[in-house]
Order: C-alpha cells, then structure tokens, then sequence
C-alpha cells in the first residue's frame, strides 16, 4: 500500500501538502477506505491520524465524517460533513448530514432537510438517498404509512439495475411489513435480492423469515451438545472392559478321583484320578444395547 490507491480527485487534494506528508496522509485515507466496512474503529482511528496532519484538506475532513458516522459518532460526523461542505460547496454530502440528524434522535430535521433546495442539486443517486433517508424519519416519528409512500417514486418503479436498486426496493419492503402489507412486502423483498449483485441486503433472509424457513447448522454443536457427547464418550466401556470370562469370575471346580470297588482277585487298582479340571468357556460379551450411540439430532 502506497497511497496511490486514492482516487485522483483526492490525490489533486493533496498536492497542495509537502510530498511527503501527502504521501502520509494518503496511506492513511487508503486505510480508511479499506477498514470502514470490516473494522469502523480501526478506520476510525487511521482517519484521525489523517486529520491530524491535514485537518484543511475537505477530503481529510469528509473521511473523519464518514469514519465518524461508521462509529455512530453522528455529532462529530455532523461537523466534518458541515466543515467539508464550507469548504468545497458540494451539497451531496446533504442526505448523510440528514441521516446524522436522525442518529442523534431529531428525525423532523432530517425531514425538514428533505424539502431544501439543497435536494435539486443532487444527482439521481444523492435524490434516492435523500428518499431513503427521509422514509426513515418518517418511521422514526411513527408515520409508517407515510413512509410507504415517500418511497413510491420513478426509480422504484423502474426495472432498470443502478447501484441503489436493492435498497430502495429493500427498504420499500421493510416499509411495507411495517404496515402489515406482508405478501406484498415478500415479493418486494424478491426485487431487492434480484437486483443485490454485490450483497449489500439481507433480502434473502428476509424472505426466508417470512416463508418461516429457519437455517440450522448441524455441525455447529451447542456448549449442552459438545457436554453431552463428552459424557457418553466418558460412560462407555472400554474395549479391555467389555466382558470378562466366567472363568475369572467363578473359580475352577476341584478336580475329584473316580473310586473304584477292589476285588480279592484282582490286584489293588492304583489309585486313578482325573487331574483334568473342567474347561471352562467364556462366557459371551456383555455390550450395552447400543454403546456407541450418537446424540439425537438437532430440530
């Protein structure tokens, strides 16, 4: 990582700085792009080393606000995104300075802020967002059939794929089961994840809750499970263990001599006695019904 992985427009930004810190500085805001979706805090803290050493430059100013933001730190990214727009007259950081304002609990200035002139600047990316922004005050002042209908629009109806597709239709969705309307909410649902190439939305799951479909992973065991699969591995026999002979547990029956009736004829019979003792055979194992019996299976 070099720094000039910074897109060109911020990179002409920092030509002003002394090459090497604009270099610096530069490594930092790549960190920062990098981080802000996986790890916010980290990039958090490489946006405040950047606005530290470049606090006058606007794109240092609007990193540290969407680093703010990403951290719920909506007062202070209220104040970057104000500073750098003083400082570059650009108003599409006006529907995420809207949004700061519902994060900080005043959803009707967020709303006010949708019916600024400000609003005909933007691009047709910035307007939808502006839209989504201000369904969302609407749902934060409890007005969830307003919300509906605030996302109604052009680009909602469009069959055409924009990056902010599957929001909106996302968002229309939610809306929409907010107010009890749930079959057309699941097929609003089926729109967004049609247009989600890159996964931005959880539609699918959405739309499995609402099918009641529920994902069980079974090899991810519970603490209870991986305890009662130890016990069992505990109780069970050992193979040495399994069964013993009879033989070990009864001793061998004393071997008796044969007597037998002497004659005066006949000369006296040597004694004659059976020394063999009787073979005794192991009794079968004696295995548990099923010994090697697996835990029930999750639901």
């Amino acid at each position: 990582m070099t720094g000039q992985e910074i897109d060109k427009s911020v990179r002409q930004e920092l030509q002003s700085l002394p090459k090497t810190l604009g270099e610096d500085v530069a490594r930092n805001l790549v960190m920062v792009a990098r981080l802000l979706d996986s790890d916010p805090e980290q990039a958090y803290a490489y946006a405040k080393v950047a606005f530290r050493l470049a606090s006058r430059v606007a794109a240092v100013r609007e990193a540290m606000g969407f680093a703010a933001y990403s951290t719920a730190r909506y007062s202070e990214a209220l104040a970057e995104f104000r500073a750098a727009r003083r400082m570059t007259g650009s108003a599409e950081l006006w529907p995420v300075m809207a949004d700061c304002e519902r994060g900080l609990g005043r959803p009707e200035r967020a709303l006010a802020m949708a019916g600024e002139p400000e609003v005909q600047r933007l691009d047709r990316a910035g307007q939808v967002e502006m839209r989504l922004v201000a369904a969302g005050a609407r749902r934060d002042m409890g007005q969830a059939d307003a919300a509906v209908v605030t996302l109604q629009s052009s680009e909602l109806a469009s069959n055409a794929v924009h990056p902010w597709t599957a929001r909106l239709r996302y968002a229309y969705a939610d809306a929409l089961l907010a107010v009890g309307r749930a079959d057309e909410a699941r097929e609003w649902f089926g729109k967004a994840l049609e247009a989600d190439q890159s996964g931005t939305t959880d539609a699918s799951d959405r739309l499995a809750e609402l099918d009641g479909v529920e994902f069980v992973d079974a090899l991810d065991l519970s603490a209870e499970e991986a305890d009662e699969v130890t016990e069992t591995e505990a109780d069970r026999p050992s193979p040495d263990a399994e069964a013993k002979p009879q033989a070990e547990a009864e001793p061998a029956a004393e071997a008796k001599p044969q007597e037998t009736q002497a004659t005066d004829t006949d000369p006296e019979p040597e004694p004659h006695a059976e020394s063999e003792s009787k073979e005794n055979e192991a009794a079968p194992s004696a295995f548990l019904d099923d010994p090697f019996k697996e835990p029930g299976e999750q639901a």
